[in-house]
């Protein structure tokens, strides 16, 4: 586990312009993200240690009960295995986990001297465009991420391994990734998290970024 560093030689906050990069894994009931219900939402957060490295810090997880009249697809449940509907989900409301999961982004933007949260994801738009459905829903006034930016990782994967599936991309990067654990949406974000670490990482050992000391 990395330790905050935000008074550190290297710092998270000077390697994204500001912006605090977390990880973020949708599990869903479909495709359209004003119709569709979100089931589960996972929540990875990255620090920088000292030689400005990147790992997972921790990941937050939340079952997420289906908003009242969302549509979920049977193709979808039956893709991702979840049953909306078990009594052991212990699932939370959408306004619950979306608020319990902004307030320690926020918690971390301040810890880390950032400007604001940018979300990550693989195909990221997807995951965007159903966090921010949930953000107009659930009324939110502070959404901590950017509006419109992202980090894509289907697309720096493709870049740095050739590959824009995760399960590939992962087995490039040397991360371990176990199919029957795939499509929950911590084992996802956790996954995805790894991968983002390891491209900007190795970019780094490239030669890519060099921290300013000014």
């Amino acid at each position: 586990m990395v330790d905050s560093m935000a008074d550190g030689p290297h710092r998270i906050s000077e390697r994204f312009r500001g912006f605090l990069p977390v990880v973020i894994d949708i599990e869903t009931g479909g495709f359209n993200a004003s119709t569709d219900a979100v089931l589960e939402i996972a929540a990875s957060l990255v620090r920088m240690d000292e030689d400005g490295m990147l790992a997972v810090h921790r990941t937050l997880e939340f079952n997420v009960k289906p908003f009242e009249s969302a549509n979920i697809e049977q193709s979808a449940l039956d893709f991702t295995g979840i049953d909306p509907w078990h009594p052991f989900r212990e699932a939370v409301d959408e306004a619950d986990a979306l608020g319990e999961l902004f307030r320690a982004i926020r918690k971390e933007i301040r810890e880390q001297a950032c400007s604001r949260a940018i979300l990550v994801g693989h195909n990221a738009h997807f995951d965007a465009g159903f966090v921010n459905a949930a953000v107009e829903r659930c009324d939110i006034k502070r959404n901590p991420f950017h509006p419109f930016s992202f980090f894509d990782t289907a697309t720096l994967s493709g870049l740095a391994y050739g590959q824009t599936v995760l399960a590939k991309a992962c087995a490039e990067a040397g991360i371990d990734f176990n199919n029957e654990h795939a499509h929950s949406a911590a084992y996802d974000a956790e996954r995805t998290a790894e991968l983002f670490c390891e491209i900007v990482n190795r970019w780094k050992e490239c030669g890519g970024w060099m921290p300013s000391f000014g």
